[in-house]
């Protein structure tokens, strides 16, 4: 009886070892997971990655690594998103390029709708209208009036070059006033403050955490922000639309994107753990600071937005006639 009865209890250990392990084994996440940045180090969508990184990485209990892998306006970064096993372990972080970029190439390396889908949102950042000192005005209404009185593209913007939220934000501003302004594409955002600041172009949409010390240091003027609100961190300057342009809103979304196929229960922990990480106080004190605003949505939402934006933004690429260099 006493062997019968330890050969029972080892039988029994070993029923519930093979009860057990395929549980363990299917649990998410048991090793790091990689965030593909699809832009060079520095830029908004790199910097909120790093800043959620940490955090999410606590509330997953797992590393959340930040690569960067830029060109083609984020498409190789994102290609690598699409075509990376759809098991969790690599996302993609972007911005309004996802939806832009469709419009913007004759021909993509992936399919936004098809190939990629969203685990969340993680916030927004506004931009800011900043025109050289040397432009005697002193409002958007005053820039428009300036602007309507020369001939059709006299008065140029400068940007991080084309399809970028810097061009998109004046292309939306041109579109809502029915301006005609000269785009002059920069490789990057810095370049394109300095010849603001220098008056080789007269105006330009930086980011507004980017503008921010030029902006403090008088060697830009700010006319208004691109939000719907005015921002804490320049709480004098107005919107652009109490500023002389109703009608005028521009947000930089930022999003996360998982492979296509990828696991509903995956998808699920992913964005409760990023829900978790951006309700934190201190997280989203330290965006605030940098100059986003957390935004937190259900992966159903992302997806509705994205292919809602794609919408909207290939009607004001098409009808600027814009295409990617």
């Amino acid at each position: 009886m006493k062997i019968h009865t330890a050969a029972g209890a080892l039988c029994a250990a070993i029923a519930a070892s093979c009860w057990t392990q395929p549980a363990a084994a299917d649990a998410f996440p048991q090793r790091a997971v990689t965030l593909i940045v699809p832009f060079a180090p520095g830029g908004s969508v790199d910097i909120a990655a790093r800043l959620i990184s940490d955090a999410w990485g606590r509330a997953l209990g797992q590393s959340v690594i930040v690569e960067n892998r830029a060109g083609a306006s984020g498409n190789i970064g994102m290609s690598a998103v699409a075509r990376a096993e759809p098991n969790g372990y690599t996302l993609g972080i972007n911005t309004m390029s996802l939806a832009i970029n469709p419009a913007l190439f004759k021909t993509m390396p992936f399919d936004t709708a098809k190939d990629l889908r969203s685990v969340g949102t993680v916030g927004t950042s506004q931009h800011v209208l900043t025109v050289t000192n040397a432009l005697p005005v002193a409002s958007v209404s005053d820039l428009l009036a300036y602007v309507r009185a020369r001939p059709a593209n006299e008065t140029s913007f400068g940007s991080a070059g084309t399809g970028s939220t810097f061009h998109m934000a004046a292309e939306l501003f041109k579109s809502v006033s029915k301006t005609q302004i000269l785009h002059v594409p920069y490789k990057g955002g810095g370049p394109a403050m300095l010849d603001t600041i220098s008056g080789q172009v007269q105006m330009s949409f930086p980011v507004l955490s980017a503008a921010k010390p030029q902006v403090d240091g008088k060697k830009l003027r700010a006319l208004g922000v691109t939000g719907a609100t005015r921002s804490p961190l320049l709480p004098d300057v107005p919107t652009i639309a109490e500023s002389g342009l109703p009608g005028y809103e521009f947000n930089t979304w930022f999003v996360i994107s998982a492979p296509a196929g990828t696991p509903q229960p995956v998808i699920d922990t992913l964005n409760a753990r990023l829900g978790e990480a951006l309700r934190s106080p201190e997280l989203t004190q330290r965006m605030q600071k940098e100059g986003f605003d957390p935004l937190i949505s259900a992966p159903d939402k992302a997806d509705a937005m994205v292919a809602a934006e794609m919408t909207r933004w290939s009607g004001i690429v098409k009808d600027a006639g814009i295409e990617a260099n």
